[in-house]
């Protein structure tokens, strides 16, 4: 029964006398109900697929069947050939940070703090935040599209049929390494985001380098660092999870391969910009 039919039966067993002659209104009228009920079992459907290929992911991990060679391409594929871009976009998200501070910081009489202002934007937020994003589209549309070519080319029919579980497979070297990479990236990006924010606020404040190690020194604490790198973490498991499994079900065309990429880096994105927000209230409020 298809979903008109579905609605025209519904609608007919409506007692509602107004309507009663009148299926094609009543249709109209439960139709909302129908698409927000449907969307609602899609989005637990999604919600349910992705832990299920995380918690097989982790299973991968103590029962291995892949080769530490496998772990190492990974995250020379996926963590180190990222690294140019995102410290690029970084490095110059943190000197815009500083062109913003630092006139107005010097004019009215605290251009100490502008050092501690950009390198806490770049460890709580900045450096986190986008190192994921530029890493959404880097390395979850590569797993997104490698996944979903394999399912096209029937590659994870194949491994089914030895009796290999595809996802651990998979799965579990690309989250190894990206969970080791990513927050080692994220480090990287918030120190050159700090740099660039230097070189900005002395060319164009004058405020000298001590004056701004010293200003790090004063108002960056520690947990600032550790709390961006437990950010990147989850954003890692966020790409990785996401990408994976719009791999994993895409259908068994080329636009199909499309679709699902371009669907994994939007919604990691989307995901990142909320978990984002509930790790701040938690790790900084």
């Amino acid at each position: 029964m298809t979903g008109v039919q579905t609605r025209r039966k519904i609608a007919s067993l409506i007692l509602i006398p107004k309507y009663q002659g009148d299926l094609e209104m009543v249709e109209l009228l439960i139709r909302p109900v129908g698409l927000i009920g449907e969307a609602t079992l899609k989005f637990l459907w999604w919600i349910g697929y992705s832990i299920l290929i995380l918690l097989e992911a982790i299973v991968g991990i103590f029962t291995p069947n892949f080769t530490r060679k496998e772990i190492l391409y990974q995250t020379v594929h996926l963590g180190f050939n990222s690294l140019f871009i995102v410290v690029l976009t970084v490095t110059f998200s943190g000197m815009v940070i500083s062109l913003e501070l630092a006139k107005e910081a010097v004019r009215y009489g605290v251009g100490y703090m502008v050092g501690g202002g950009v390198a806490i934007a770049m460890a709580r937020e900045f450096g986190p935040m986008l190192t994921a994003i530029v890493l959404s589209g880097r390395v979850g549309s590569a797993i997104t599209a490698e996944i979903s070519t394999m399912k096209v080319t029937e590659q994870l029919d194949a491994l089914e049929t030895l009796g290999v579980n595809p996802v651990r497979f998979l799965m579990t070297p690309r989250l190894l390494a990206n969970l080791f990479s990513i927050p080692m990236i994220t480090l990287i990006a918030e120190i050159s985001g700090t740099y660039g924010g230097y070189l900005v606020a002395n060319a164009y404040a004058g405020i000298t380098k001590q004056i701004y190690i010293d200003s790090i020194h004063q108002f960056l604490a520690p947990w600032d660092v550790w709390g961006g790198l437990i950010k990147s973490l989850v954003f890692s498991l966020i790409i990785t999870v996401i990408s994976g499994m719009m791999g994993f079900t895409s259908s068994r065309d080329a636009y199909g391969v499309g679709r699902a990429t371009t669907a994994s880096v939007v919604w990691a994105i989307i995901t990142i910009f909320i978990a984002n927000f509930f790790l701040s209230y938690l790790l900084f409020g």
